[in-house]
Formats: structure tokens, C-alpha cells, sequence
């Protein structure tokens, strides 16, 4: 049996833990079911299954209907909100409403309970002209999946908690879910499984705490450019002004060689350099960096993956949320002894980012880091807004 969210109690006032839950509320009061579908279109829908089952047939959704009070009989759906907690045996399909308007509902005396006994439910026919009408929802929908700022309302807010979450914030936004939740899901149990399979080499609970341990230790980036940013701080501490971009290549080219660097290796460090001053005046020209600021570390790239790698493991039940949370918090003290502010802190992660993977293309990962800067650092809601550096 599913873990359950514990209702209100009677006569408790009830706050919605998110705006979707909101919005799925005050159109149920104003009975416009047309704007509940709207936003169950735009909505983050989750279906409850075994971790045993999941993992036996990851391809398979088992979606049993459910007996309901006064004999009603429905599939189950659930809103972000509405996730119950963490459970090492109980995980979550991620679907959308296209996908439930598309499912084999072979019987149409069945419904689908959204958030069943909740204030935010919502019980639906299952007829083929309803289902049209989800899918017609669905194509109509405003938003995509990504780049929004989220935030559930029961979540962390304040402390160290939310402050190590905040920093996971541009990969958070870009991949559209809530910056501050330690839960039971990041965007599913299978994606999380597929991500940290692909793009990390991590099959297990063994390779996730590794691949942990070198973000929080800053060796998962490459070395060469925080040994630039470096040498130039070191120039400007000595000099009293910052060295023109020839001096500091040819004092970073020579501190390489002087390290037993070979002249491949050494070329790389000057590149390296022209490639970190155009990417900097690029940032200052879409706001990342003020007009006469700089980067002075890349670290952040680490530390904010940090924070997601961690939550995708707990997703993937390779941890539990007492060591998730500790590595949260950690990353976030991390960050906070390297950098100065938020909007320093961004600027290095943007700028590892793009080292990393952009190749000066100024594509899809200069242009992520664009949008989730400008979000986080004016949208009045962002963390970054409300919890102090210091």
C-alpha cells in the first residue's frame, strides 16, 4: 500500500503545498473544471509503484485502479505537492496528463483521483470524449517542463538546509522542479536511475557516494582553470590592479612551465586564458559579471552539482534523506567559504559549466546559465533573494 500524506485535521486550515495545489483548489471552489484540466496540464503528475516492482520491469507502469469510499473505483495520480515522504521502498513514475489521456483505460466506469482526500482533489471521468479534452489541455499547455522557479511551501526556506538547496538552483530551474525539496522524487525514479546511469556511471549506491565525495571535493572539474583564475588573483594581490590579459597569460603560461607543464600543456593554459577573458566580457554584457567584475573560481560548478547529484540519489533510493541532507548543507558551507555572494557564486558556476561543455558556442549551456542567473538573482520569490549570503 502506498504511503500516504497525512490529511488536515477537521476544522484545520489547510495551505496548499504549492501553486499547483492552489490552483487545482480555487477552481475546484469556483467549480471551473475546465481550469483544473489546465493546470493538470501544465502539472508535474506522479503515479506510486514498488521499488521491487519498478526495478524488475523499469519500462512497465502497473497502474491498479483503487477502491474509493461510496464504492468508487479510480487510478490514482498525484501532484507534486502531494508526494508523500520519502519511503526506501516506494517510488514514483513521472507521467503527464498526455500520458494519462493515452492510457489503456479499457473500463470508462473508472476514475481518475487526483490527490484523493485531499483538498486539492479532483475525481475524473475516464470516457474517450473526456480524455480528448486532456489531450487538447495538454497541447494548449503555456509551459514547457523546464525553466521555471519552484517552490514547495513546506519545504526549507531558511537555514543551512535551504541554503545548500539554493545553491542546486540553476540546475533546479532548468530542469523546472522545486529548488528546496528533499523528497521523495527529483523527476522520477526510472529518469534519476537513467541519469546517474548515463551521464554519471553510476549504477549503484557505492559509484553515486563517489562521484559525490570528488564534487564536494572539487576534483570533478578539471584543474587548469581554477590554476588561471588563481594566477591572476595572485598578480592583482601583488600589484594592487588587475594584469592585463597578455601579462596574465604569459605569467599563467610561465607558472605551468615552471610546474614541469610540456608545451602541449602549456598552450592549453594560454588558450585557456583568451577563451576565460571572452567569456567574461560576454558575461558582463548579459549581466552574470558586473562591468568591471571577473571570475575568481569555478568551484560552484562542483558544489551545485553536488547538491542535484544528491538529490538524484535519494530519488534513486541510493541514499536516505538524513545522508542527503548532511551533503546539502555541506555543499552549501563549501560554497559559502569560496565565494563572496550569490551573484559570485553563479558567475563561477557559469563559468565552469561553459569550460566544461559549451566549447564558446555560446549555445544551450551559456544561454541555461543566462536564464537561470537572471531568475534566481531578480525573480522575488528565488532563494537567492531571500536567504542571505552571510
Amino acid at each position: 500500500m502506498s504511503p500516504r500524506r497525512k490529511p488536515a485535521p477537521p476544522g484545520a486550515s489547510w495551505t496548499p503545498p504549492s501553486e499547483t495545489e492552489q490552483l487545482l483548489h480555487e477552481a475546484g471552489l469556483r467549480g471551473d473544471f475546465a481550469e483544473q484540466i489546465r493546470v493538470l496540464a501544465d502539472a508535474e503528475l506522479f503515479i506510486g509503484a514498488l521499488k521491487s516492482d519498478v526495478d524488475a520491469r523499469p519500462d512497465n507502469v502497473y497502474w491498479p485502479p483503487q477502491q474509493l469510499p461510496k464504492g468508487l473505483v479510480a487510478r490514482a495520480l498525484l501532484t507534486r505537492g502531494m508526494l508523500p515522504p520519502w519511503h526506501p521502498e516506494w517510488v514514483f513514475h513521472a507521467v503527464t496528463l498526455r500520458w494519462v489521456a493515452e492510457f489503456g483505460w479499457s473500463d470508462h466506469r473508472l476514475l481518475l483521483a487526483v490527490n484523493s482526500g485531499t483538498p486539492a482533489q479532483l475525481l475524473l471521468p475516464t470516457t474517450p470524449e473526456h480524455r480528448a479534452g486532456w489531450l487538447r489541455a495538454y497541447a494548449e499547455r503555456e509551459r514547457g517542463s523546464g525553466d521555471r522557479l519552484v517552490a514547495l511551501r513546506h519545504g526549507p526556506l531558511h537555514g543551512p538546509l535551504a541554503f545548500g538547496l539554493a545553491c542546486g538552483g540553476h540546475l533546479a530551474f532548468g530542469n523546472g522542479v522545486p529548488w528546496n525539496d528533499v523528497g521523495s522524487v527529483y523527476m522520477g525514479y526510472t529518469h534519476e536511475l537513467d541519469t546517474l546511469r548515463e551521464g554519471w556511471g553510476v549504477t549503484d549506491r557505492a559509484g553515486w557516494r563517489k562521484q559525490l565525495d570528488a564534487l564536494l571535493d572539487g576534483r570533478n572539474s578539471p584543474p587548469e582553470p581554477d590554476f588561471a583564475l588563481r594566477v591572476r588573483e595572485e598578480l592583482r594581490l601583488a600589484r594592487g590592479a588587475v594584469p592585463s590579459p597578455d601579462e596574465w597569460r604569459e605569467t599563467a603560461a610561465g607558472h605551468a612551465q615552471d610546474l614541469g607543464a610540456g608545451p602541449a600543456a602549456v598552450r592549453h593554459i594560454e588558450e585557456l586564458v583568451r577563451r576565460i577573458v571572452r567569456y567574461e566580457a560576454r558575461f558582463r554584457a548579459e549581466g552574470l559579471l558586473p562591468p568591471e567584475g571577473r571570475v575568481r573560481r569555478t568551484v560552484a560548478y562542483d558544489y551545485g552539482r553536488a547538491v542535484n547529484l544528491t538529490r538524484w540519489g535519494l530519488s534513486a533510493r541510493f541514499c536516505a534523506p538524513p545522508e542527503a541532507e548532511q551533503a546539502i548543507v555541506h555543499a552549501g558551507a563549501l560554497a559559502r567559504s569560496a565565494y563572496g555572494s550569490w551573484e559570485e557564486y553563479s558567475a563561477g558556476y557559469a563559468l565552469g559549466r561553459v569550460l566544461r561543455f559549451d566549447g564558446e558556442e555560446y549555445g544551450r549551456f551559456h544561454e541555461q546559465n543566462v536564464a537561470a542567473h537572471r531568475a534566481l538573482t531578480a525573480h522575488e520569490g528565488s532563494p537567492w533573494r531571500n536567504i542571505p549570503w552571510r
